[in-house]
């Protein structure tokens, strides 16, 4: 008997079709890849399973859990079901959590709440689950609060939650896309180790094949809210047969074309060095506190048309080396240089004047929008870099142009940033990074939160910008199967410190240092798992 089986599940929401008769089956024991475009359908069908669809929300067809009907049941039953039959796990476990209760406490929560189980017998479940899931109790101990943990072991705590009770089925909603590749392929080793376990039927839902690829047994790909192709995963081998199926497969291996090189003149574009960045450590009962150096004597440079690849696990300095490039930390030591100026110890005008040289677009650009602004006033913000600001006309034609030149209409500009995708969203973030001309842009994972087909647009684009304006890219990402597509150079950093460093393609096939060995050991492989030869990779 499957764990699941849902039949022609069709839902609406208002007038609006979402879901249209989608059928698909899980077994004990089996990963199930559930794959497609953000807006596909794909967390829709999820929510459907979990009886947690819109109030709005009209639905039709059938979901059998073990062979029982749990569609049309009251809300009642399925409070009993989830957790209990059906665990989920969430993108971003640092907001699935609960910021106030220990680690040990919430998972003993999923236990009191389907069981009669005392409090001390509930920690006691919650203590053997979390050691399961690799949070032992001498580096882990149930008085933990999530903000403690690290993105890995905080999503370890939801696995833990998730299946505290041994359910019969498990859904995994983009459970690894915010983590570094060494914590994702932990954290996907887990899952398979448990579906494997405990003969637990496991929905993986992804918008990165290769993650599928690496981990699922069968594939099942959605397109605007219908099931247009399923197979097992080896069909990824031999080839798809849908043609969405395949253009997802292309879109995952794009390598934009990149004919520009960096041109050697004399001044880099951007230039590192000897940069420290240390932070107060804590405290000890006796004697002084003994800095924390989240930056340790790093050096780098970038040439008028370079692109530099920055990657490394979460914690390894990154985000913090970018804050101290732009200016928004203080270095304790070294210095930065964008176009031989110095912008570690210009102040006031002189900042203003080199900012406008060293723009920044970042993961999330909603994040970064006033959703009370519309799309002219946030393109035209860094306006007020420039010495004289242009008038209202010259400013509002050069948005309108800035906005064409990355893809959008003009008539955006009228628009507010809720009103598009999230690719939308990152075009009207490189536009506000241009509209100032720079010489460098720092992308801070520009594209970790997109389907495949909109980084591959976005992606495309930024190659395009590069090559048509001579624009250099510093490119801070997790990803190294991003890195590897859009960069020319590659750094590796690890606990502060550049461990490796050379041109892209070397550093991909022959990488000398052990981490960045570790690093590529734990990216899945879409070439390996796909009929897509490598030529088609670069």
């Amino acid at each position: 008997m499957n764990v699941l089986d849902v039949r022609d599940l069709s839902l609406s929401i208002g007038s609006t079709p979402i879901l249209k008769n989608v059928s698909l089956s899980v077994a004990p024991g089996e990963i199930l890849g559930l794959v497609g475009e953000s807006g596909s359908g794909k967390s829709m069908t999820a929510l459907a399973v979990l009886g947690l669809t819109p109030p709005r929300a009209t639905m039709s067809g059938d979901i059998r859990l073990n062979g029982k009907i749990i569609s049309g049941v009251s809300d009642a039953v399925m409070q009993q079901v989830r957790g209990r039959d059906v665990g989920v796990i969430f993108q971003e476990p640092m907001t699935a959590l609960n910021p106030v209760m220990t680690i040990g406490d919430q998972v003993a929560e999923t236990v009191r709440v389907h069981s009669q189980a005392s409090r001390k017998a509930a920690l006691a479940v919650a203590r053997a689950v979390l050691d399961r899931v690799g949070l032992p109790a001498e580096q882990f101990p149930l008085s933990r609060y999530p903000h403690e943990l690290s993105g890995g072991q905080r999503q370890r705590v939801a696995i833990a939650i998730a299946i505290a009770l041994t359910p019969r089925l498990l859904i995994a909603d983009e459970a690894t896309a915010s983590l570094d590749v060494t914590a994702q392929a932990q954290v996907l080793n887990l899952l398979k180790r448990l579906a494997r376990e405990d003969g637990m039927g496991l929905i993986l839902i992804t918008h990165d094949l290769a993650v599928a690829a690496e981990t699922a047994d069968r594939l099942a790909v959605m397109k605007a809210g219908e099931l247009v192709e399923q197979a097992p995963i080896e069909r990824l081998r031999t080839g798809m047969t849908h043609p969405y199926s395949r253009r997802l497969l292309a879109d995952a291996a794009y390598v934009p074309a990149r004919h520009g090189r960096p041109q050697a003149e004399a001044v880099p574009v951007l230039q590192v060095e000897g940069l420290v960045r240390e932070y107060p450590g804590a405290r000890p009962l006796f004697g002084r506190a003994k800095p924390f150096r989240a930056v340790d004597q790093v050096s780098l440079s970038i040439q008028p048309g370079e692109s530099v690849g920055l990657v490394g696990e979460s914690g390894s300095g990154k985000s913090t080396l970018l804050r101290a490039i732009l200016a928004l930390e203080a270095p304790q030591a070294g210095r930065v240089q964008v176009k031989g100026r110095n912008i570690t110890a210009a102040r006031g005008a002189a900042l203003k004047a080199i900012r406008r040289d060293i723009q920044v677009v970042f993961q999330d650009p909603y994040g970064g929008f006033d959703p009370r602004w519309k799309v002219s006033d946030l393109v035209a913000e860094s306006f007020h870099l420039l010495d004289a600001r242009p008038s209202p006309l010259e400013a509002r034609r050069r948005v309108d142009e800035m906005l064409e030149r990355v893809g959008l209409n003009s008539n955006a500009a009228d628009r507010y940033p809720h009103e598009f995708s999230g690719g939308q969203r990152q075009r009207i973030a490189i536009a506000r990074a241009l509209i100032t001309e720079p010489s460098v842009i720092c992308l801070d994972e520009p594209v970790s939160a997109l389907d495949v087909s909109v980084r591959a647009q976005v992606l495309d684009l930024l190659a395009e910008l590069s090559e048509r304006l001579g624009l250099s890219y510093l490119f801070v990402t997790h990803d190294l199967a991003v890195a590897r597509t859009v960069t020319d150079r590659l750094l590796v950093m690890q606990a502060g410190k550049i461990v490796e460093q050379g041109l892209t393609a070397s550093v991909f096939a022959a990488p000398s240092h052990p981490y960045t060995q570790k690093l590529l050991a734990a990216t899945p492989d879409l070439v390996r798992n796909s009929a897509l030869d490598k030529e088609t990779f670069g």
